[in-house]
């Protein structure tokens, strides 16, 4: 069975072929760095993760770029408030990423370039400079260079939007608009008052660039003229992925992407998220109240990419609970397993099912059902004494194999900060013998799901099933 991912440009499922096999080139837009990215951004990440462990299980080789948007319309803005320099602003909150990054076990790409940096500015600028001298862009009187949606028909195909109907008309200068308002786009933006120190010297005076071109530029800076595959969320579609393809394939004459890949929105409790419901979550929001970065995974990763995922904390207690379940599970198959080093051929352990599911558009959900199919046949085998040691060695070689996808293992020392630190004051009571405090601290860190145990050794912490 061949891998098929849905294209957004096409809007069907189609046979994934790379340009150049085993090597598979592949663009995700990253965050930009303004402020901590809250779990929405991360269903996008960790979709994009699951991809490319997904193809590298089978065999390709694969190259992916995450950009950094470090100067944009909310850099500056946000920057400026907090009076600091730019560099200094965003600094912060790339590390922020990074650390949420090994959180959630995300593999990290090959390249993380970031818009500010120098030889990236001066490849926005040479193709800015390309795409005015063939007459698709213009200088307008604002000393600002717009891109002539005029000059490429095909504008609009990707978000399936009919121009005709629209009726473009003017220019838009900032980054982010709606459909309603479609114009020729901003390249290059002519330093004024508000961007305060940030610009760069051009051709066409100081200024910064369009944050449309940013992503065309560092993708075809590392990757080449044509990608892969190009990923984001489905907000991505208009006008950001929309403008790198016109402003892309202007320049090179070649198709930029093959595949395009969005995944839909997040909900939280079924509304959307949005600091003025109270219902925005930062990762450290979700640690803060004792989740784990592995239970976090789970629940971003458990339903298919292309359907609205409906974040709840009774699925963040769900999630937990599939994770004990794995754990006991595999927990039994080492102890049977002992010292057995040579696997059998038992059947379960083929786990064809699992990557065959993800080999059909991502099916997440098919691809999780063959693994817990495995799990309650292989529990009902061992409850009957018909699996062997060696059996069960085979089915551990299977799941480290199917957990290079998933990244589920479990790891100890991932406990949340706020948990931890409540950990070692109720260390400090016992030691001070405040048993009426080590008591109430217990209570807290059980309201928060974890369950301590005092042990000969010092106190011993489980999150909750």
């Amino acid at each position: 069975m061949p891998i098929r991912f849905f294209n957004t440009y096409s809007r069907t499922l189609e046979d994934f072929v790379p340009i150049d096999p085993p090597r598979v080139k592949m663009y995700t837009c990253g965050p930009t760095v303004y402020n901590y990215a809250h779990i929405g951004n991360f269903r996008a990440y960790v979709f994009e993760d699951l991809l490319q462990r997904h193809i590298e299980s089978r065999g390709f080789d694969v190259h992916r770029v995450m950009n950094l948007t470090d100067v944009d319309d909310k850099t500056i803005r946000n920057s400026r408030i907090a009076d600091e320099p730019l560099d200094q602003f965003t600094r912060k909150f790339k590390d922020a990423f990074f650390d949420d990054l090994r959180t959630l076990r995300i593999k990290p790409a090959a390249d993380f370039p970031a818009a500010t940096e120098p030889r990236y500015i001066q490849r926005m600028i040479e193709m800015i400079r390309q795409l005015v001298a063939d007459g698709v862009a213009y200088q307008a009187e604002d000393r600002s260079v717009y891109f002539r949606l005029s000059k490429f028909p095909n504008y609009g195909h990707l978000a399936h939007l009919n121009l005709d109907e629209l009726r473009p008309t003017g220019r838009i200068s900032n980054d982010e608009y709606e459909k309603e308002s479609i114009g020729d786009f901003a390249l290059w933006k002519a330093w004024d008052e508000a961007d305060g120190a940030v610009g760069w010297e051009s051709p066409w005076g100081r200024g910064r660039p369009g944050w449309h071109i940013e992503c065309s530029a560092m993708a075809i800076a590392l990757l080449g003229p044509e990608l892969d595959i190009h990923c984001g969320g489905v907000d991505n579609i208009f006008p950001h992925h929309e403008a790198e393809i016109a402003q892309s394939e202007s320049c090179t004459g070649k198709k930029f992407v093959r595949y395009w890949m969005h995944c839909a929105h997040l909900m939280v409790q079924g509304q959307k998220m949005a600091k003025s419901a109270g219902n925005f979550y930062t990762l450290r929001d979700l640690t803060a109240k004792g989740w784990t970065g592995r239970e976090i995974r789970y629940a971003l990763i458990s339903v298919n990419y292309r359907l609205p995922l409906n974040f709840t904390f009774d699925g963040m207690t769900g999630a937990r609970s599939a994770l004990a379940r794995i754990d006991e599970w595999v927990t039994r198959l080492t102890a049977l397993a002992g010292a057995e080093t040579n696997p059998s051929d038992h059947p379960l352990a083929a786990g064809t099912g699992f990557h065959d599911a993800l080999d059909d558009d991502l099916n997440i959900s098919g691809a999780l059902g063959h693994l817990f199919d495995m799990i309650r046949e292989s529990n009902r085998l061992m409850d009957q004494q018909q699996f062997t040691p060696a059996d069960a060695r085979a089915l551990l070689i299977a799941w480290e194999k199917t957990n290079r996808v998933l990244a589920f293992e479990p790891d100890s020392q991932q406990i949340p900060p706020g948990v931890q630190a409540l950990l070692d004051a109720r260390a400090a009571a016992r030691a001070a013998k405040d048993w009426a405090g080590s008591d109430q601290l217990r209570d807290q860190l059980a309201a928060l799901g974890w369950d301590v145990k005092d042990t000969k050794d010092g106190q011993r912490i489980t999150p909750r099933p």
